[in-house]
């Protein structure tokens, strides 16, 4: 028999398991993280959207360290916008590809100044259109800002655990949130993000080790011998 852990993409798994795995993962999320909330610290809407843009192959820990400061310098989308990108540049240098998101935080902020009056957007269509926004950021920032919750954020997380438990065949992250929003009932939609999230960083996390005894590797223990790569 083909072991499990070469198994992974070879789409084993049938709609109905899929369903009814997706199902099981989905209530224990809602039970453990009942209010889908992110740990990145903001104040004002527009501070949340630069935290989100921040975050990008970085740590909320390390996101939150910087913005401690940044934060009370810069709180609406105005302050962002007549920000000075050489100066801007310089203060977030602590966090990795600070030039690109010194222009992407700039450009959205004078965005959302010209054509949304300073408010952060209320759809994915117009969030999407700002520098810096695909569609992982677009949900995370309708969600956490606006309690609106019209599809799933596939981060890192997301995707390594859609993967373990044969969620998907993709490797995109938009292809993968949208095989998820296929499994998932749309009103469950809010807890697949945040509670992946928080239960990769504090249950387990994406290292190779012994998750038996894992809740969601009790759910389906087939997970246990399944470790795709990152990318």
């Amino acid at each position: 028999m083909t072991p499990i852990r070469n198994r992974i993409s070879n789409g084993a798994g049938s709609r109905a398991e899929r369903l009814a795995r997706a199902k099981k993962i989905v209530a224990y999320l809602k039970k453990t993280y009942p209010k889908p909330k992110s740990e990145l610290n903001h104040t004002t809407p527009f501070q949340f959207v630069v935290a989100v843009i921040l975050s990008a192959q970085c740590t909320d820990k390390a996101v939150n360290k910087l913005t401690a400061t940044l934060f009370k310098k810069y709180k609406t989308a105005r302050d962002f916008a007549k920000a000075k990108p050489a100066t801007f540049t310089k203060e977030i240098s602590s966090i990795p590809f600070f030039n690109n998101k010194t222009k992407a935080i700039i450009g959205a902020a004078k965005m959302i100044q010209a054509r949304h009056a300073g408010a952060v957007p209320r759809t994915e269509t117009e969030l999407v259109e700002l520098p810096g926004v695909g569609y992982k950021t677009a949900h995370v920032v309708l969600g956490d800002v606006h309690d609106v919750w019209e599809g799933i954020a596939t981060d890192t997380h997301v995707k390594r655990f859609a993967k373990r438990f044969d969620l998907t065949d993709q490797s995109d992250l938009t292809k993968i949130s949208k095989d998820l929003e296929a499994l998932i009932p749309k009103k469950d939609w809010k807890y697949v993000n945040n509670g992946l999230v928080l239960y990769g960083r504090y249950v387990c996390p994406a290292r190779p080790h012994d998750c038996a005894e894992h809740p969601l590797t009790k759910l389906w223990p087939s997970a246990a011998l399944r470790w795709p790569k990152a990318k």
